[in-house]
């Protein structure tokens, strides 16, 4: 078994030649939903794992995020989408098909 049962990387690269997920205050939503999340009581060995992530080069996509081991991947606008995704997909593997990319 794994020791996390999932993973929600969230891109927080900041980049100066174009667009990047930093642009949309990725850092800040992911702290935002990393405590969120851990608040809950669903972080921790045999659960989830929000991480930050450099550069996941699909900067043109918008903010990115990515679901392993699933490798679902996802364009998301606001800390609520965020915490969609750890509902519906990190906690009970449903994919949130409106953000996927």
């Amino acid at each position: 078994m794994s020791y996390y049962k999932r993973h929600l990387f969230i891109c927080t690269n900041m980049r100066d030649d174009g667009m990047c997920c930093q642009q949309f205050d990725a850092l800040e939503k992911r702290k935002e939903v990393k405590q969120y999340a851990k608040e809950l009581g669903l972080t921790g060995q045999g659960k989830l794992r929000i991480n930050t992530a450099g550069c996941l080069d699909r900067c043109d996509e918008g903010p990115i995020a990515v679901v392993y081991p699933d490798d679902v991947w996802y364009c998301y606008e606001t800390v609520d989408d965020l915490k969609q995704i750890i509902h519906d997909h990190l906690e009970n593997g449903v994919i949130v098909e409106r953000l996927r990319i």
